[in-house]
């Protein structure tokens, strides 16, 4: 079973209905005792990092997220469950977050009035290393996102993919050991989100994954 982490985030039932595609059972939960219990947990959401911090805090979950990376099971976070497991963020002012990826969380700052922020819609990802959750997926594939804020790991050993918007290259995914975490959204990113998702409930990761 995949626990989907809720913390009153935005679009928890699009992705149960994607892995409902798959044929996978997976739950929405904040429940600390079915996450860890679960075979597989995802952290997807949309919004803003200092009020999910707060949710997450008051549901109790930011030690139960960390226990869940700790026990080994596959994790994947997204969108702005991917940027709260960082160190810290730039929204609302400065946010820490949860600390399990090093590094922080940026505001898009463009030159050029075409590259609108929030970035909203389709742009390829650069795949800098293999991963079984892109096993299949064609290097410059691209993928859907909605986001102004980008993040940046301090170690490049993390980074598995990354992706060029308004003058920046982000690491749009992040991966070591049993974690991995994508800024862009796979379960609206049509067939190859969910080749990613498919590849996620067949991940069972290995020693060398976390090297």
């Amino acid at each position: 079973m995949v626990a989907i982490i809720d913390y009153k985030a935005g679009n928890l039932t699009s992705v149960r209905l994607a892995f409902e595609a798959l044929g996978v059972d997976a739950t929405i939960t904040d429940n600390p005792e079915d996450i860890l219990a679960a075979e597989r947990v995802v952290f997807p959401g949309v919004g803003a990092a200092g009020a999910a911090m707060v949710t997450l805090q008051e549901l109790g979950l930011t030690d139960t997220i960390r226990a869940a990376v700790a026990s080994g099971k596959p994790f994947l976070g997204i969108c702005l469950g991917t940027q709260i497991i960082f160190e810290h963020s730039q929204e609302d002012g400065g946010v820490d977050g949860i600390g399990l990826v090093p590094g922080d969380v940026r505001l898009f700052q463009p030159s050029s009035p075409y590259d609108k922020v929030p970035q909203m819609g389709w742009n390829s990802v650069s795949q800098l290393k293999v991963h079984p959750l892109m096993e299949g997926i064609a290097d410059e594939s691209e993928f859907y996102f909605v986001h102004s804020y980008y993040p940046m790991p301090s170690d490049r050993d993390w980074i598995v993919g990354e992706t060029d918007y308004a003058d920046v290259t982000f690491s749009s995914m992040v991966a070591k050991g049993n974690l991995a975490a994508t800024q862009f959204h796979p379960e609206k990113s049509g067939r190859i989100g969910l080749r990613l998702l498919e590849n996620f409930c067949r991940w069972e990761p290995s020693e060398s994954e976390a090297d």
